[in-house]
């Protein structure tokens, strides 16, 4: 029996989701995602004064605003032709790795996990436990982790002065400059969060989860003690009960712009992995079509810097979704953290991609992954600040030009494209991260990575059913970025 259910609007979402599936013997045959809200904020920039862009940019979202800043902020810095000193490099590693891995912790706690405490699982063994744990508002966890985070984020307001929407990141820099005395303080916030992490989270330090190599070395991980009996270790088990690592493959095509800079150099490397190799980004290949969201530009695929954003409601019939469908050399793209680990190296995430593909668990573990290794990071690049160096360095009176700002927020690879003529912002363009994955089917008719990743999923209820409901969060869909 066939039949058709529209799930959404999603709860525990960033932002308006709403998604089609057309079910044959309890399984998607297809998948439609819709993102309902248009906010046209690259529209609203549009002939304002170039450095208006700092002001609009990160307010497409409230909770991966300084990822926005960066990208814009490098787009200017790119036209200007400026080079931010190296204080300001690390300040900025420093906020944006605050807001990513506050954002991981946010998913895992509040968005993913309390799926498992639903009365669908109630007749397993580990429900019990798990609803205590990680059931929504009420769990445990939430009182745990919720002040963890706000304690962690009081870095945005060393750093930046609020947040979200700061605005201590420009192109040439940061106005926040950092006194000698305050390092300390700093290192507090960073470690405090690591005491935290290692207690409830891993159950056993970062460095020894980050250095496991092989998925029999995490196996083997899993049956000591302190980490079968952490939050990560609840998953891991959930994961192995339910066969996680066989639901929600994608299109096992990956992308990541590369992040976090030192001395010049990405830290976590720019490129694509596919086929079980990392291959050379070439940006010049990046598009976007209409042909199916209610946008003016129909089937014509346009890269970003003559793209347009016209809404156009009585367009094309094809259409279901406000986002447009970005390709990589006409192909999807996943992004976001196994991206970064893919593209990076690491043996774990090569491991389980090679073994199962992008799925449910890897996605989850990868972000494990990046907790495990960028806290440590931080503490460096908090030793590193140098109170007497420059924090930031003067832009030309006028800017006129070209540029991109590339950033890997939390969800994955952030670009944003800039024409500036005579100080005026003649054509803004944004491609996030939710906006590769949660693309619709492309003038190809090719479906978008979650549209992808759904099918053959078990569906039931008007909602989905668990299954789907785990899928798309393995994603952690930011839907206000998605369409800006």
């Amino acid at each position: 029996m066939s039949r058709r259910i529209v799930a959404g609007p999603f709860n525990r979402v960033e932002g308006d989701l709403e998604i089609t599936l057309d079910v044959a013997d309890g399984r998607v045959r297809r998948a439609y995602v819709n993102s309902p809200l248009f906010r046209g904020i690259e529209r609203a920039m549009l002939d304002r004064p170039a450095l208006d862009a700092l002001f609009y940019a990160p307010r497409i979202c409230g909770i991966c605003s300084v990822s926005q800043s960066v990208a814009a902020a490098d787009a200017l810095a790119e036209v200007a032709g400026v080079e931010p000193p190296c204080n300001a490099e690390l300040a900025r590693n420093l906020l944006l790795a605050n807001e990513n891995l506050a954002d991981h912790l946010t998913h895992f706690y509040l968005f993913f996990m309390p799926d498992f405490a639903r009365e669908e699982y109630a007749a397993e063994p580990w429900f019990g436990e798990i609803r205590q744990r990680f059931q929504a508002v009420k769990g445990t966890a939430t009182a745990d982790a919720v002040p963890a985070r706000a304690r962690f984020l009081h870095l945005m307001g060393y750093l930046g002065g609020k947040w979200p929407h700061t605005m201590s990141l420009q192109p040439g820099g940061t106005t926040r400059a950092i006194e000698r005395g305050e390092k300390a303080r700093l290192l507090g916030v960073i470690r405090e969060f690591r005491r935290w992490l290692e207690r409830h989270f891993f159950g056993d330090t970062l460095e020894s989860f980050a250095g496991l190599s092989s998925q029999s070395q995490l196996e083997r991980w899993l049956v000591q003690a302190a980490p079968s009996r952490s939050d990560l270790g609840r998953f891991l088990r959930l994961a192995e009960a339910l066969d996680l690592a066989s639901l929600g493959r994608g299109p096992d095509r990956y992308l990541s712009y590369g992040t976090y800079r030192e001395a010049g150099q990405l830290l976590f490397p720019r490129g694509v992995w596919s086929e079980g190799m990392v291959h050379p980004l070439r940006l010049d290949q990046v598009t976007e079509d209409s042909a199916h969201a209610w946008m003016s530009g129909g089937s014509r695929s346009l890269p970003p810097h003559q793209g347009v954003t016209e809404p156009d409601v009585h367009g094309t019939t094809d259409a279901y979704t406000w986002c447009k469908a970005p390709r990589l050399e006409g192909m999807t793209m996943e992004t976001g953290a196994l991206s970064r680990q893919l593209v990076s190296g690491h043996p774990l995430a090569v491991d389980m991609v090679c073994d199962s593909g992008g799925n449910v668990r890897n996605r989850v573990v990868a972000r494990a992954l990046e907790l495990a290794q960028v806290l440590p990071l931080m503490e460096r690049w908090v030793k590193a600040l140098d109170p007497e160096g420059p924090f930031r360095v003067t832009l030309p009176e006028t800017l006129e030009g070209q540029g991109i700002g590339l950033v890997e927020a939390a969800r994955g690879s952030l670009g944003h494209w800039v024409t500036i003529e005579a100080g005026k912002i003649r054509r803004y363009q944004i491609i996030a991260p939710t906006t590769w994955n949660f693309s619709p089917r492309d003038r190809d008719a090719i479906p978008g990575p979650l549209e992808q990743a759904l099918v053959g999923v078990t569906a039931s209820g008007s909602d989905g059913g668990v299954a789907v409901q785990h899928v798309v969060r393995s994603f952690d869909p930011c839907m206000s970025c998605t369409v800006h």
